[in-house]
């Protein structure tokens, strides 16, 4: 068996190399630069060098970090190792690993659906599939993203007519930047929390082309935020922070908004459905564009999708994880990154 569940994540003891360990180890092979995948006090990291920005946003300055291109393969101990575009956030990467003709794909994190902001998911055939499960359940089907976006214009418009503005809560890092890439920023100015607006510029410094933002922070006291957008992680929510927008209207953009009661559970006027990780039909074909004989599930609802892919003729497997997926992605960034004057987010 070329990889094993530890107490430390995945292991691959041929390479002695973890893939997204959950405590610090020698050496790390990360997916991405999401809280539950990027850890501190590795070593040294494996990460994809479209990634490498928010890569050292989240793991610090000091990190040995090691940044290759999507297909390009690494001798790490004898096995080859290389990443593969995971279209989740910029720079997430699926991890191939072979040895002894045997070729196994961690998925970290994906979704097929195209996304201006990153690398579009790329499937790879293999023996052995390391799948997500984060929305493993058939009533999760997301609409089409260009509707999903007419909506959210459609109310920040209907919100600047009144002189609200829009606080929009949405991932720091992945999916605020989406939402920046999708929406018509002709509609009025965009403010951004600074946790979002420091990894808009790492997206920027990326080339990912984002409308023009502004820190809410910068600007002179007294300003008026009637008719704008404002952009900030769900850590921010209830906070002081929210006091000087004056009157708003707040939304939440996230795959969870698929069930009803969520937007009531959050205290948001909105609910748009929105997420950057596979729904159920897009998670099925992917793990059939792979080929694998063999798929290992985690990271989710774990359970039916092992149920479904046996009752189809496939060996499957459920694997216990630390994390579960999109509700451990808010928390990205460590307190100290926080701006003057702002609520950070909580520390991990």
């Amino acid at each position: 068996m070329l990889l094993r569940s530890t107490e430390r994540g995945l292991y691959c003891e041929a390479g002695d190399f973890y893939i997204d360990p959950w405590q610090p180890v020698e050496r790390a092979v990360i997916t991405h630069a999401h809280g539950d995948h990027a850890r501190w006090g590795c070593r040294s990291y494996l990460g994809s060098r479209e990634g490498e920005r928010v890569m050292r946003t989240r793991l610090g300055s000091d990190a040995r970090i090691r940044s290759v291109d999507f297909g390009e393969a690494v001798n790490v101990n004898g096995v080859r190792v290389s990443l593969h575009p995971a279209g989740h956030i910029l720079g997430s990467a699926q991890i191939r690993v072979e040895h002894g003709g045997e070729v196994w794909v961690v998925s970290g994190d994906y979704k097929t659906e195209p996304d201006p902001t990153c690398t579009a998911f790329e499937p790879i055939r293999c023996h052995t599939f390391v799948t997500e499960s984060t929305f493993g359940l058939p009533i999760y089907r997301w609409d089409p993203q260009e509707t999903v976006f007419a909506a959210i214009d459609a109310w920040w418009r209907a919100n600047a007519e009144a002189g609200r503005a829009s606080v929009l809560y949405g991932y720091a890092l992945g999916k605020a930047q989406r939402l920046l890439a999708g929406v018509d920023a002709s509609i009025g100015p965009i403010y951004c929390h600074g946790a979002v607006e420091r990894l808009n510029q790492d997206y920027r410094d990326t080339g990912v082309p984002l409308p023009p933002t502004l820190n809410p922070m910068s600007v002179p006291k007294g300003t008026s935020f009637g008719g704008a957008l404002v952009l900030a992680p769900p850590s921010a929510q209830g906070t002081p922070w929210l006091r000087r927008f004056g009157s708003v209207s707040s939304a939440f953009a996230s795959g969870w908004m698929r069930v009803r009661g969520q937007r009531r559970r959050r205290s948001v006027d909105r609910g748009f459905t929105l997420s950057d990780h596979v729904d159920w039909p897009s998670l099925l074909a992917a793990i059939d564009a792979t080929g694998a004989e063999c798929v290992w599930v985690t990271h989710g609802y774990r359970e039916p999708v092992v149920g479904w892919l046996r009752e189809h003729g496939l060996q499957a497997i459920p694997v216990a994880s630390r994390w579960e997926g999109e509700s451990d992605e808010a928390d990205e960034l460590p307190v100290a990154d926080a701006q003057p004057g702002e609520d950070a987010p909580p520390p991990e």
